[in-house]
């Protein structure tokens, strides 16, 4: 959706012309334009930034800087003894925006809950495919249609979900982006008007933000909404400046164009912390950076191709030369900071000759392939180009000739999807609740087709997925996802590239952000100093 909007003229707006006084005002320089405003059909961290943490709330909430669970439109909530029912007490008199294009007539009651989870979930739901080619990538991945039974309203502010089977992370996986609530009235007006996918273009939500306005691949801008059942924010007015390229938004930052930016060049780094106008917060990443091959096609649907192509990599010249001291080699698929992490697990070694062989022995000999490479930074990978080309050359050490290609982030996610997809994946992910559950389940044979860019259904691995997810004790959770990592190791789907610490440059004048090891840029509670 493109407005009239320039860049500078949103950051004008705020002026009161012919005073004095200014609205309260931040930038923040970001990486990529969203998918969309809709928090849960995408999975990109850009598209929760600009949707779900600004403009919508959820039944329960992160602790800022936590991965701990506190009420949010939720006041409370209570647990069967069987650990397959949840009862949620909405709070009352929450409001939903009031906009130019829509007015509410109610308060957020259970019919809006009900229908932000069964949009996802109910196939004969006008809104189940309301985005054509577009799936429901966390709620379809994470097993969600098979875990949910039913959604009941039991009163206007009481709802219950009845599960399937106990799910121990079920109460965190509500507080992540997918789960964020939104209103049944403003759908069904939309859809009365046959204007449905105005629903991701023009946003409505209960959250500390309202949306303005959207100048494709420029600028979105935001008002604080003032109400906001958390409280008005101090912030006026929040901008997101897009702009792809670290080094300009680097550049943004110094010259006093942004407050704060996301995801600095490793290179960057030293020269953000010199400058007396910026303070740098830093912090271990809670993620991972990996290669996905197609496991169902040939020749890498077989196991030893798949090692042999690992140990034909030289992670640690990658990590040298890319993450520049702020990442190390991985090598399981969850992170070491992350509990029931197996630390006896050994990595596949580099060694470029037993690769050879391997793949000589596995009747593979001139093998021609795509390593994709991501078109934005993330920690997990700052510069996907630079580690493709790495790869690239290694491989042709082993006689292995790659092609890197690229496309546009939304289009690259999409494409990777591919059942026929060609080659080697690159790709990454940070954690959004705290449970190993939300890295393993990248693998599971759900998330085919949404998460899984793999292609990946190793029943072994399923069954330990599926009985870690039904665990409550967590002694014998990490038993289970330890012997999980194991499967994995020998069976090989990724190459696990890194782990990387997560840094945030920022003007001094910014206070009260707060790093989430969540990976997600929340600025609710933020201010600037005047």
């Amino acid at each position: 959706m493109r407005t009239k909007l320039t860049f500078a003229a949103a950051l004008l707006a705020a002026t009161v012309i012919g005073g004095t006084a200014q609205a309260k005002q931040l930038v923040y320089c970001s990486e990529a334009s969203p998918a969309g405003f809709d928090p849960s059909p995408w999975s990109g961290g850009n598209d929760f930034d600009a949707s779900s943490r600004t403009i919508y709330s959820r039944l329960v909430e992160f602790e800022h800087g936590k991965t701990s669970i506190m009420p949010g439109l939720a006041e409370s909530w209570t647990v069967s003894a069987d650990g397959l029912e949840y009862t949620f007490k909405l709070r009352p008199g929450v409001k939903f925006q009031t906009t130019d294009y829509f007015k509410p007539t109610r308060d957020l009651n259970a019919d809006d809950v009900i229908f932000s989870f069964e949009r996802q979930w109910k196939k004969d739901s006008p809104w189940y495919e309301y985005l054509p080619g577009t799936g429901w990538e966390y709620f379809t991945g994470m097993g969600f249609p098979e875990l949910l039974k039913e959604i009941v309203k039991v009163d206007d502010l009481t709802v219950k979900f009845v599960l399937n089977k106990p799910e121990v992370a079920f109460l965190p996986d509500l507080g992540m982006d997918f789960s964020s609530i939104v209103s049944k009235e403003y759908a069904d007006q939309l859809q009365k008007a046959g204007t449905l996918q105005q629903f991701t273009q023009k946003p409505v939500g209960t959250g500390p933000f309202q949306f303005v306005d959207y100048q494709v691949d420029a600028v979105i801008r935001y008002q604080a909404w003032d109400g906001y059942f958390g409280g008005r924010q101090k912030i006026d007015d929040l901008i997101f400046a897009i702009t792809p390229d670290p080094a300009v938004r680097a550049q943004k930052l110094k010259a006093g164009e942004c407050d704060i930016m996301s995801y600095p060049a490793p290179a960057d780094i030293a020269g953000l912390q010199a400058d007396q106008n910026l303070k740098v917060d830093e912090q271990e990443g809670l993620n991972i950076g990996y290669m996905a091959y197609n496991t169902t096609q040939p020749p890498f649907d077989k196991v030893e191709v798949r090692k042999a192509l690992n140990m034909a990599v030289n992670k640690q010249a990658i990590i040298d030369a890319v993450y520049q001291g702020a990442g190390q080699v991985a090598v399981n698929p969850i992170p070491p900071t992350m509990w029931s992490y197996n630390k006896d697990i050994k990595d596949d070694p580099y060694d470029p000759d037993a690769a050879k062989k391997m793949l000589e022995e596995a009747g593979v000999k001139d093998l021609s392939m795509k390593i994709w490479a991501m078109p934005v930074s993330r920690p997990y990978n700052p510069n996907a180009r630079r580690v493709a080309e790495l790869i690239q050359a290694d491989y042709a050490k082993v006689g292995v000739k790659a092609e890197i290609v690229s496309y546009e982030w939304t289009e690259y996610r999409e494409r990777g999807k591919a059942k026929d997809r060609d080659g080697a994946f690159q790709l990454g992910w940070t954690g959004d609740n705290g449970d190993p559950d939300n890295f393993l389940f990248l693998l599971g044979c759900s998330a085919i087709g949404q998460s899984n860019y793999a292609i990946w259904c190793n029943k072994e691995f399923e069954d330990l997925l599926q009985k870690g997810k039904a665990t409550t004790d967590v002694a014998e959770r990490t038993k289970i996802y330890e012997e999980a990592q194991v499967v994995f190791k020998r069976e090989a789907p990724w190459l696990t590239i890194a782990h990387s610490k997560v840094f945030m440059p920022m003007n001094k004048k910014v206070q009260g952000f707060v790093m989430d090891p969540l990976g997600i840029h929340r600025f609710d509670g933020v201010d600037v100093a005047e």
